[in-house]
């Protein structure tokens, strides 16, 4: 029975029916909890699916019950990092390498996690991804699927774009721009999708792509060269001069108190509030710079998002194909604000303000910031790109950051969030109409 299912599932993932596959992968484990390939494959599933919670739970089990298991180990290990454990993610990738030494895909999750914890990965960065830089990714679709390539960064930095680019529908071959040596062979394609987001961190992996994008005839979604110009210094040079548009002041480290106080520190390059930093006054600037990564540490004004009850507010929209699509408006009793992390759940009344916004954007950003995002959006001209910003009293437009990292996340089943399915779904819908039609 528990073979007859594992292969009944096998063929219903690679039909397409990810919703059976589930079931049939239960019930090999109902009759065998620890099987290791149902719960290395459910956890593929439900990572591809977007059910991450899942996944994490599915690869802990096969780690913790087959731990000579390469694939359990490497599954657990990639989920870790893609949640800035990296800490966490290190005993796995190395017990991957005790299993099989060549396991490119360990090497590749070394170095970047021991590159994030400041460690010496010079090894592990060689391993994977020197004469590697080329990577097949799995097809699930029926036929040889439409060729994508998919520029992305060793270093990270990349859009998330697994939400809107369908494994059933293309077949990605993914480039580490930084790398591919430019004049190799492009692998065929019938469009090319620039992945890599952030400015900061990936010159050289834009740089390459560039040369990459230049000798192809196939269309390009978010061309490298537009992204180059969106670094947090030059953002906030070229958008503060939008009408309507407040953008911080900012200043290397060493000039940090020209700015005033309270301020900002951040080190470039990281996202998601990591080594991002509130300093009130001067006397606690030392030891906050000390407290972050070696590097070209960035001070930024501090631009007050918080409203009349005192709580601090950030809207998120997406530029889409020409079009701007409201996403979130997160609302937290800390500066810095994050969806994940402002317990919208736990609050009615901030579910409700979000869901007006949502509805009717431009009546409750008012004219002025509507008029503000045309404006940025103009001047970023990207295919793909997002911008966090909140409203200033006089109904300005208070810019954090905008440029195409940003991510848009499918929501989980819970009722709750029933009133953001139409947004998100909007804004997800127009990303796939990027692409090459099935």
């Amino acid at each position: 029975m528990t073979v007859a299912a594992l292969d009944r599932a096998r063929l219903l993932v690679a039909q397409g029916n990810d919703e059976a596959a589930k079931l049939a992968y239960l019930t090999v484990l109902q009759a065998d909890p620890v099987h290791c390939g149902a719960l290395t494959e459910l956890g593929a599933l439900a990572h591809a699916s977007g059910f991450v919670s899942a996944a994490r739970d599915a690869y802990r089990q096969a780690v913790r019950c087959h731990p000579g298991d390469k694939t359990a180990q490497l599954g657990y290990a990639y989920l870790l990092n893609e949640a800035g454990e990296w800490a966490a993610a290190l005993p796995h990738y190395r017990a991957a390498l005790q299993i099989d030494r060549g396991l490119t895909e360990a090497h590749r999750g070394l170095a970047r996690a021991l590159t994030e914890l400041g460690e010496d990965a010079g090894e592990h960065w060689r391993k994977g991804f020197a004469g590697h830089a080329v990577l097949r990714r799995r097809y699930r679709g029926p036929g040889t699927g439409i060729p994508l390539l998919l520029l992305v960064a060793a270093v990270g930095g990349n859009i998330p774009a697994q939400h809107w680019i369908d494994d059933r529908i293309y077949a990605v071959t993914a480039i580490y721009a930084d790398f591919f040596d430019p004049n190799d062979p492009l692998p065929p394609h019938a469009a090319i999708v620039n992945a890599i987001g952030d400015a900061d961190l990936c010159g050289t992996a834009l740089a390459n792509a560039e040369h990459i994008v230049a000798r192809s005839t196939a269309p390009a979604i978010n061309l490298p060269a537009r992204v180059r110009r969106t670094g947090r210094t030059e953002n906030a040079r070229r958008l503060g001069g939008v009408p309507g548009v407040i953008a911080p002041r900012m200043a290397p480290l060493a000039r940090a108190s020209d700015l005033g106080f309270p301020l900002l520190l951040r080190t470039p390059g990281y996202h998601t509030g990591q080594h991002f930093l509130f300093v009130e006054t001067a006397a606690g600037l030392p030891a906050a710079a000390n407290s972050l990564p070696r590097g070209d540490t960035l001070a930024i004004q501090y631009l007050n998002a918080r409203g009349a009850d005192g709580m601090a507010r950030k809207y998120r929209v997406m530029f889409i194909g020409g079009v701007a699509y409201p996403l979130h408006l997160a609302i937290s009793a800390d500066w810095k604000v994050h969806y994940f992390t402002a317990a919208m759940a736990a609050d009615p009344a901030h579910r409700t303000e979000e869901q007006r916004f949502l509805d009717d954007m431009p009546a409750v950003l008012g004219p002025r910031a509507m008029a503000a995002l045309a404006g940025i959006q103009a001047v970023l001209r990207l295919d793909y790109a997002g911008i966090d910003f909140a409203l200033a009293p006089d109904g300005a437009l208070l810019l954090f950051e905008a440029n195409a990292t940003m991510v848009i996340v499918p929501l989980p089943p819970d009722p709750i969030w029933n009133y953001r399915r139409r947004a998100v779904g909007d804004a997800l819908a127009a990303a796939k109409r990027l692409l090459p039609p099935a």
